[in-house]
């Protein structure tokens, strides 16, 4: 089983996979109005995890342990479930650059291989899927797995609080230390259904994604 200090490495925010400097929404939320006070911020953020458990879990917990025939199901179905242009292209460069990086620290797994194979068969190579299916690969436990993706998704979202103003840097780092308990207990209580059971559950958050090139001044791409 790789130690814990490898797992924290790969969520590191300084790690090269090719990220953009984007929000997910929570600008254009902020500029229109649909995130105006702190209460609303925590709500936004309950909901953003609830999100990330019932659509983005379950494609990556199927991932981590799939079988190689449903490799092309699954990426299809998440492509296909990808509804703001600027975050599907930015998810299929990310994903492209996680599974080289990944390849490079666990030759073992065969990841080069599986990159090459996506590249043949043209299939869409998105960062969620391929985030559960290398590290599941590379030897990490499911539930961990789990744990660091929405450890990313809340710590992405603080960040971009920070950068935008709207909190200050300790008051945002309290925030982080207090979710922990809440997407704890999200997972301790989420049934992670199969990824064809994936469901989107805050259509707010997609129209404040697609509302987000209206913004006139941005300061993140998307």
């Amino acid at each position: 089983m790789p130690h814990l200090a490898r797992l924290l490495h790969l969520a590191d925010s300084a790690l090269p996979t090719g990220s953009f400097a984007y929000s997910y929404g929570l600008e254009s939320s902020l500029t229109f109005g649909l995130v105006r006070t702190e209460t609303e911020f925590r709500a936004y953020l309950y909901s953003f995890l609830q999100q990330a458990v019932g659509f983005e879990l379950p494609f990556i917990t199927s991932a981590a342990h799939l079988a190689e025939a449903e490799l092309a199901s699954l990426l299809t179905e998440y492509d296909a479930q990808l509804l703001t242009p600027a975050l599907y292209q930015a998810s299929l460069t990310q994903g492209k650059n996680w599974l080289k990086l990944l390849a490079t620290f666990y030759p073992e797994a065969g990841l080069a291989e599986l990159g090459r194979e996506l590249a043949q068969r043209q299939l869409p190579a998105h960062f969620v899927p391929l985030f559960g299916l290398s590290l599941g690969k590379a030897g990490f436990a499911v539930a961990d797995i789990q744990a660091t993706y929405l450890h990313l998704t809340l710590r992405d979202q603080l960040s971009a609080a920070i950068r935008l103003g709207f909190i200050g840097p300790m008051a945002g780092h309290l925030l982080q230390h207090d979710f922990y308990e809440i997407f704890e207990n999200l997972l301790d209580a989420a049934d992670i259904r199969p990824y064809t059971e994936a469901t989107r559950c805050t259509l707010l958050l997609d129209v404040a994604q697609i509302l987000h090139d209206d913004i006139y001044s941005r300061l993140f791409q998307n």
